[in-house]
């Protein structure tokens, strides 16, 4: 009665289990299961699914946890080998093994695929548009006058004529005297030409304590004063007395005048001088070789003409004339320089005897010349050194 009362007093309470059946195993299969090779399959297929549907590596982070994570199908099945009889386990472990290796190699492939795809789009967010335009250092480019004398020597050149040059220093010998300028003519006053102030060196000591002077006086190094070339003629002279006959010259060079500047006139401009010498050469050469400088120049349809003129060293002398059919005001002729075959007396002051040798000689302005070529009105822009205006002569050139 005692014990009833006991256990009655204690109503709800369950009755203690027996200690032998605390070793039953309820009959549950679903680890076993998760074994099979369909089981572990399907885990993989499902894992590889789950990661293929990832859009970026925080969803793929989710689905690695559910399908690599502790508790994973392949996880537990693998924890569910301790159930197995020993003679199935290595079974079950390749089995176990060829699921996850197919899971991580998927797993693997979403990650670097997503990695890439993140590394592309931070590429497009932060590249540098290479195709705008760059801030270029200016490129230099040569002076229209140098151009001109550069095209003018070319076709010479073409014809078998050399360049040759000389200094901008003349004296006057050179620059009047072997060009039969008399001396009284007005090219040589100041009013025409930029003299040479002559110089001395500091005196020396001589004998007896006299002093002595080592420099030029105002006669210069040859024997005349010194001027600034009024035109490139004294290469001619020089040519003569330098170079052997037959004498085939072209002489671009710089020259000097007392000029204003203005539209037309400037003090320091270009001019090419030509100069042959040979037997036989009459003024039909002459024209012959104007035509064709000019139609190299100008193009295959410039006419030219020519009308008398004097000039000191030639005889005779004429100015050649540049027909213009879009001259400013109308179509017309245009003076371009002057020529003439080359006087005697010259010829005899170079040491050459006009009674076998016949010469002729021309000369032009560079800065008309470019005028013409390129319907430039004003001399000014061409001398005064507008980057503006002489860049697009260099670069086109």
């Amino acid at each position: 009665m005692h014990l009833s009362k006991r256990v009655g007093g204690h109503r709800g309470a369950r009755a203690p289990i027996p200690r032998e059946s605390r070793t039953i195993v309820a009959d549950d299969n679903s680890g076993v299961d998760a074994l099979t090779e369909e089981a572990l399959a399907a885990a993989a297929a499902e894992a590889e699914k789950a990661f293929a549907a990832a859009a970026d590596l925080d969803a793929l982070a989710v689905a690695k946890t559910e399908h690599i994570g502790g508790k994973s199908p392949i996880a537990l099945a693998q924890r569910a080998m301790g159930s197995l009889p020993k003679d199935q386990k290595a079974d079950a472990g390749k089995r176990v093994n060829i699921a996850r290796t197919r899971v991580s190699d998927a797993f693997d492939a979403r990650r670097a695929a997503l990695l890439e795809e993140r590394d592309q789009a931070v590429l497009v967010a932060e590249k540098i548009d290479v195709t705008l335009p760059a801030s270029r250092r200016p490129v230099g480019a040569r002076h229209p006058i140098t151009v001109i004398s550069e095209r003018i020597a070319d076709v010479f050149v073409g014809m078998g004529w050399e360049v040759a040059e000389g200094p901008e220093v003349e004296t006057e010998h050179f620059n009047f005297d072997a060009l039969n300028f008399l001396p009284d003519h007005p090219a040589r006053t100041m009013q025409d030409t930029f003299h040479i102030a002559p110089y001395r060196h500091a005196p020396e000591a001589g004998p007896a304590g006299s002093a002595t002077s080592s420099g030029p006086d105002a006669s210069g190094a040859e024997g005349s004063r010194q001027v600034l070339r009024t035109h490139t003629s004294p290469v001619q002279v020089r040519s003569m007395l330098e170079r052997d006959l037959p004498i085939y010259v072209v002489c671009p060079g710089r020259t000097f005048r007392t000029d204003e500047l203005d539209a037309t006139h400037t003090p320091v401009f270009s001019q090419v001088e030509g100069l042959a010498i040979d037997k036989g050469l009459t003024m039909a050469h002459l024209r012959g070789t104007l035509d064709a400088f000019a139609r190299a120049l100008f193009g295959d349809e410039t006419r030219t003409r020519m009308r008398p003129n004097y000039f000191p060293f030639t005889e005779p002398s004429a100015e050649v004339d540049v027909w213009f059919p879009d001259k400013k005001g109308g179509a017309g002729w245009v003076e371009w320089g002057g020529c003439g075959m080359v006087n005697p007396k010259v010829l005899i002051a170079s040491g050459i005897d006009p009674e076998v040798y016949s010469g002729f000689a021309f000369g032009m302005g560079m800065e008309r010349t470019l005028q013409f070529g390129n319907g430039i009105p004003d001399m000014r822009d061409i001398v005064e050194g507008d980057i503006r205006f002489t860049l697009p002569f260099g670069i086109q050139s």
